[in-house]
């Protein structure tokens, strides 16, 4: 595993794949209208699968710059960030033949921005696609979308422990606990549900009733989000882009499907996509990655085909409405974050060797950077 220090790249101007469908293009050279200087200094991480590598960035509220980029994390595509223990916990394949994949614990330098492993759990049944920590980090779930498992681990002094518990539902692409720790939801694409549990106070996974609540047929549900007051659970169809409202028990955790809303551009006339399709060449629905904005008063979603970044309105009462405008972004937007105030938002794309950062202002996106990352770049956290 190496890590080494780079100096910055910013693109000078702007790029005609960058702007705002139906409205003026957006680029570096544009005028910034958000206030400076408003937010802490933060470390922006970025996994680049397609080099096997993390990059570090800090962030000033300006500017983002890049410190450090640790390779040797072969295709690593997903990590979760215990910010308190300035610990990473990434998801990786094996390096060479023979090797199994595996969830590898790093150690974050926050001035230099190096990443230094310090342990390892072999997943011989296939690596994982998202990663979650509970219970202030003393334990990690994690969903194999290959695989098709789900599992939750303990965690000892960053060290993860093998799996105490494992549950299977076709190609599972991602896991949320609730802010107690004491339920955990799963995604399942190939299924089209979402399986829920309770954590027990060894993290064993301990099935509702019902275990799993359905999405729409064929519409391949991938990732998701809990709402603050835990009331609702929200999760992102790959196949037909949209976002579901699931009403959530506070008391016994269990969901209920409520009402959706699309969140791709329905002027491109994208159609719905199916399991196995290619979705640039069909023009199909490619739906990918979903966060809160600033006081959850809109959902982002990225959809990959049109390379497109939304706003769903959410209403007061959890509502959710399609998007009015859509951005386009870095090139299939996998991956995405948001900065803890929602004020900034930096976006990654599969294929672009760049990520973008963004101004929020409600529903609207102002291009302020693009700093250089490395290849297939998928996932982005704020830490």
């Amino acid at each position: 595993m190496v890590a080494h220090g780079l100096l910055p790249w910013v693109s000078g101007g702007g790029s005609p794949r960058y702007g705002i469908v139906g409205g003026p293009p957006l680029g570096a050279s544009r005028e910034s209208t958000y206030d400076r200087g408003m937010t802490e200094p933060a470390l922006v991480l970025v996994a680049n699968a397609g080099g096997g590598s993390i990059s570090v960035f800090r962030f000033d509220g300006e500017r983002m710059t890049r410190l450090a980029v640790t390779e040797g994390l072969p295709a690593c595509s997903t990590f979760a960030v215990d910010a308190a223990r300035d610990l990473v916990y990434a998801g990786v394949k094996g390096s060479k033949e023979g090797e199994p994949a595996g969830i590898v614990t790093l150690v974050l330098d926050r001035e230099s921005g190096l990443l230094e492993p310090r342990s390892r759990l072999d997943l011989p049944d296939g690596g994982m696609n998202y990663l979650a920590l509970t219970r202030d980090g003393a334990g990690l779930l994690g969903a194999a979308y290959s695989g098709g498992y789900g599992i939750s681990c303990r965690i000892d002094d960053g060290v993860v422990g093998e799996p105490v518990s494992r549950v299977e539902f076709a190609n599972l692409h991602a896991v949320l606990p609730s802010a107690d720790g004491r339920f955990a939801y799963f995604v399942s694409l190939g299924d089209d549900l979402v399986a829920q549990y309770a954590l027990d106070d060894d993290l064993a996974l301990v099935p509702l009733d019902p275990e799993t609540v359905a999405a729409p047929a064929g519409s391949g549900p991938r990732h998701l989000v809990v709402s603050a007051a835990q009331d609702a659970v929200y999760v992102l169809t790959e196949f037909s882009g949209e976002v579901l409202r699931y009403a959530r028990d506070t008391v016994d955790g269990t969901l209920r499907l409520v009402d959706a809303a699309t969140a791709f551009d329905t002027t491109k006339d994208l159609k719905h996509s199916t399991f196995g399709a290619d979705p640039m060449a069909g023009h199909l629905i490619w739906g990918a990655d979903l966060h809160f904005g600033a006081d959850e008063a809109f959902l982002w979603a990225t959809e990959r085909t049109e390379s497109t970044l939304a706003a769903v309105a959410v209403g007061a009462d959890g509502s959710v409405t399609s998007p009015s405008r859509f951005f386009v972004t870095e090139p299939q937007p996998r991956g995405f974050a948001l900065s803890a105030d929602g004020r900034f938002l930096v976006a990654a794309g599969e294929r672009s060797t760049t990520v973008s950062l963004y101004a929020v202002h409600g529903d609207a996106l102002d291009l302020v950077q693009q700093v250089e990352t490395g290849r297939g770049a998928n996932w982005v956290r704020f830490v």
